[in-house]
């Protein structure tokens, strides 16, 4: 390993535009800390150990067993069809009634209600439908009861990890400076352009934190000369090794090697981390010495491929909300969080213990977070956003990823599988096996994308009951889950946008869980793309190539049951009616994914961000103008005025932005001037104003706090109606697009830009 070592001068760094900078105090971000509430005992384990003092064991195992068994009478006392329709009115309108109060409670007594709906259906299911006439009767039943069960399992998996989330509070860190650790920052680069890692570097140099206890380290793979040079210019360390062995998790242990900081705090070299965010993690590890990782949230500035290419960015929660909004909020309650790779502090001894960041797979940090659990240590969460990167490009290549991830987690399962794993409690062993059951979803949900047609195709009958009775035990088991599903994931997954995001990527990551049941050695770890533009729209007619031939199924099963309608005489017409239904949902949730293969142009080298800050516009005539800022990036801004004033394109004026009490002028031109809207493009600014630029934006301690204020409240109706739309967008995009290319193919203009999926096989 080769590491240059270089300081900031003192002159150097406090040259920055004003000549107020101060590189890394300790003293704004302390102040906040202390505001913010003090930890609490979590509300559930407070009231579990009031419960237990005044009942003795005795009788606390008396109250569950009978729970147990009338929770089993219920569910498996058999009913008629009227019997069973009161049951389900009176259940259902219970937890609609419910799902309007407040209350931790309240949610767990909806998610009863939903676990009785769901364990009656499938014990109604395994007991009185699985009677099959014909081999093909068999062969069709068993997948979609087996997808069913996998479905009903991973739903009552995550009732469990999510229903108490721990909603962990900052802890402060020492009010003396002088006893905070000493940290290593590793900001790990590949192939990424600089333009990419500068904003990160330039953000983690602006941390609150005392100068002399933080070394910032980028670890170059790519040992690219460009990076020597910036690294040195601005005063951190450039790490480089002679090879690539482990890709990412080899080039954090061979740094690993060459430090020797108490912490570790990991970003992706797009991950720009806030001023505080050193502060605000470090505190739990003062309180709890078996405290080894500290994780924070992956927060996104820019459209991934499903809110650019379906218009819903900051409408609708994006894919990775529900993990890092609820998920790993309700994994803390069990000491299960996952190590995510990014935006983590990790204690230095513990993680030699187990050998570094684990190599052994390609999900490295869920892997090492394993290790460290069954060693005995402890990971914490707080959902707080204090660093924030670039989404994935484009649809390919955010399938590419989730590839990655999907792969990996089905590696652990086969070679350090956690429910047999020794050292993990029973919570922990729910939580991770939860995590990894989850990417295996590619064969239910193709099951269920095509089980209809095992009826209008092939006339197979996979459940053995009517159609009513089909209706009255499987239709109050999905309402319930998504009636209890949107009170609990409201503010991070809207109603049925999961069935779409699973649509997409089943297909793709399939078989790549599978194989690595098998062969848990084979893949490589791929790097996910980060920047770059999409000059013109197009439709991505490799990837979208499985579930097109979904959609064409499912349409030429839809023609076959109005056929069956309105011509056969076998008297199954309620049948092919609730099949009919089905294979409509399932036309327009795969409309819904042919709308996100329609891409987007993306033209800006730099993602503007929306945010309303304070700013001073100031003119060369000595005019200043007190503003706020529409939005930012770091090639310019957007203002608005107090009041319209004219302005010539490509007019010189200045621009300031403050981080606290200090002020920071830029200089700028004007590129458009609409009424009290003003847009501004930066003109050349030196490395000390870049630096200034991402402190007073990116790296603001507030910079991306309530992202998702503002949404529309997410209800199933709500959630369904707007999947619906946009199904319908879907074959509109799919229509266009194909007469669009069919022309250009016929004047010899077609050149497609074929999307390149690195599954990393």
């Amino acid at each position: 390993m080769k590491i240059a070592w270089w300081r900031s001068k003192p002159a150097a760094a406090g040259a920055a535009s004003s000549g107020k900078r101060t590189v890394r105090t300790a003293v704004s971000a302390t102040a906040q800390v202390e505001t913010l509430p003090q930890t609490r005992l979590n509300r559930f384990s407070q009231h579990m150990v009031e419960w237990s003092g005044w009942t003795s064991l005795p009788l606390r195992l008396t109250i569950i067993a009978i729970a147990c068994l009338l929770l089993f009478f219920v569910i498996t006392v058999p009913m008629q069809l009227g019997e069973q329709f009161v049951f389900v009115a009176i259940s259902l309108g219970t937890a609609l009634l419910l799902r309007r109060k407040p209350g931790a409670y309240v949610t767990l007594v909806m998610i009863v209600l939903s676990v009785v709906a769901t364990a009656r259906y499938m014990y109604w299911r395994s007991t009185e439908t699985l009677v099959w006439d014909s081999p093909i009767d068999v062969a069709c039943g068993l997948l979609l009861f087996g997808s069913e069960v996998y479905a009903a399992l991973v739903l009552l998996l995550g009732y469990f990890q999510t229903a108490w989330p721990l909603q962990r509070k900052p802890a402060p860190l020492p009010r003396d400076p002088a006893d905070w650790p000493t940290v290593d920052v590793f900001i790990p680069s590949y192939n990424e352009p600089l333009s990419v890692v500068k904003p990160t570097v330039f953000a983690a140099m602006a941390l609150d934190y005392p100068i002399d206890k933080l070394r910032i380290h980028v670890l170059d793979d790519g040992r690219r000369e460009e990076f020597r040079l910036f690294c040195e210019s601005v005063g951190v360390n450039w790490v480089i090794r002679n090879h690539n062995r482990h890709a990412k998790a080899g080039n954090i242990n061979e740094a690993l090697k060459n430090t020797d900081g108490d912490f570790v705090a990991i970003f992706d070299c797009d991950h720009i981390p806030t001023r505080s965010f050193l502060q605000i993690t470090l505190g739990w590890f003062m309180r709890d010495p078996k405290l080894a990782m500290m994780q924070t949230p992956h927060h996104f500035f820019s459209a991934d491929p499903f809110e650019k290419n379906l218009g819903t960015f900051r409408k609708v929660p994006n894919e990775g909300e529900l993990f890092y909004g609820l998920v790993q909020d309700g994994n803390d309650l069990w000491d299960a969080t996952f190590f995510c790779g990014s935006c983590a502090v990790l204690r230095r001894g513990p993680l030699l213990e187990v050998g570094g960041i684990a190599v052994e797979t390609v999900t490295e940090d869920a892997h090492t977070a394993l290790k460290l659990h069954r060693l005995g240590y402890s990971t914490g969460y707080l959902a707080i956003p204090q660093a924030a990167g670039l989404a994935t490009e484009s649809l390919s290549g955010h399938i590419g990823q989730r590839i990655r991830w999907a792969r990996g987690m089905a590696q652990i399962f086969r070679v350090d599988n956690p429910v047999l794993a020794r050292g993990l409690h029973f919570g922990q062993r729910l939580c991770y096996a939860n995590a990894m059951l989850h990417f295996f979803y590619g064969v239910p949900r193709i099951v269920f994308l095509i089980a209809p047609l095992f009826f209008l195709f092939l006339n197979a009958h996979v459940i053995q009951a009517s159609a009513l009775m089909i209706a009255i035990y499987a239709l109050p088991h999905i309402f319930h889950a998504n009636i209890t599903n949107s009170r609990m994931q409201a503010a991070f997954r809207h109603s049925f946008w999961a069935e779409v995001y699973e649509a997409v990527l089943a297909w793709y990551i399939m078989r790549p869980t599978l194989f690595a049941l098998i062969n848990p050695k084979a893949g490589k770890f791929n790097v996910t793309a980060k920047g770059g533009r999409i000059e013109e729209a197009y439709f991505d007619w490799t990837i979208s190539r499985p579930y097109l031939m979904l959609l064409l199924l499912n349409l030429i099963g839809f023609v076959i049951g109005l056929v069956r309608i309105f011509f056969s005489t076998t008297g199954e017409a309620n049948t092919t009616l609730l099949n009919l239904a089905w294979t409509v949902y399932n036309m327009l949730i795969l409309g819904a994914s042919v709308a996100a293969a329609s891409e987007a142009r993306q033209v800006r080298d730099t993602h503007r961000v929306q945010m309303s800050i304070r700013a001073t516009l100031r003119l060369p005539s000595g005019r200043s103008l007190a503003c706020r800022t529409l939005d930012y990036s770091e090639g310019g801004l957007g203002i608005e005025l107090p009041a319209a004033v004219q302005f010539e394109i490509g007019e010189p004026v200045d621009v300031s932005l403050y981080r606290g009490d200090e002020e920071f002028v830029f200089p700028a031109q004007i590129a458009f001037s609409r009424d009290r809207r003003v847009g501004l493009r930066f003109a050349s600014l030196t490395t000390a104003q870049e630096i200034d630029l991402v402190q007073c934006t990116f790296a603001r301690a507030d910079a991306w706090t309530g992202w998702g204020e503002g949404r529309a409240p997410d209800t199933p109706l709500r959630g369904l109606a707007h999947v619906l739309r946009v199904g319908l967008l879907g074959f509109w995009h799919l229509f266009r697009h194909l007469g669009r290319d069919i022309r250009k193919i016929r004047s010899g203009k077609l050149a497609p830009a074929k999307a390149r999926l690195d599954s990393g096989s």
